[in-house]
């Protein structure tokens, strides 16, 4: 069976990594952007990275620019902005894209693991991306494909995909899924 070990990612400086560097990791791999209405959910992650990194647990970042050009500038200007506003220390990885004919084989794959798993319905954002994405495709919510920024993926100490977040779930309900994963449930 497939797991995101089968993939190699490239750093931020253009490096290239196995993601078997993170086997026996629970892991929560996540498309960024550092203009977006989502980007401080990068304090959230950081507060999740502190908590749990040393139980077992990392975060992978993946900037992405195809969610309203929310993702501008170069890799290492995307680094800066994230150290500089939010004191990020998790790793971050180079530009992706995560949709279409040139989405990273590792996103294409997380799509094939867990479809849209659908907003939260109390979130202030949640009809304003609603009506957006329902006017582009009636049909959006049916597709497996990433729908905005600051989507998440949370993956086993297997390698396996065992869960998907949209950018609207709130940090609590992730919290304790990787509590769990962690063994601490």
């Amino acid at each position: 069976m497939k797991t995101i070990y089968d993939f190699t990612v490239k750093d931020r400086k253009g490096k290239d990594v196995s993601l078997r560097e993170y086997a026996n990791e629970v892991l929560l791999i996540v498309n960024t952007a550092t203009k977006c209405g989502f980007t401080p959910q990068y304090d959230e992650l950081e507060k999740l990275y502190e908590e749990y990194h040393s139980q077992g647990f990392n975060i992978l970042d993946f900037p992405c620019n195809q969610f309203g050009q929310q993702a501008p500038g170069t890799d290492e200007s995307i680094h800066e902005f994230c150290k500089l506003n939010f004191g990020t220390e998790f790793p971050q990885f180079k530009k992706v894209k995560v949709n279409g004919p040139d989405a990273d084989p590792l996103f294409v794959f997380l799509q094939e693991q867990k479809g849209f798993a659908g907003w939260d319905p109390a979130h202030q954002l949640t009809p304003i991306l609603d009506e957006m994405l329902s006017k582009a495709d009636p049909d959006y919510k049916q597709k497996a494909d990433i729908k905005w920024n600051f989507t998440k993926f949370l993956v086993n100490k297997k390698g396996q995909v065992v869960a998907r977040f949209e950018p609207t779930t709130k940090t609590e309900v992730i919290a304790q899924q990787i509590k769990e994963l962690l063994g601490q449930e």
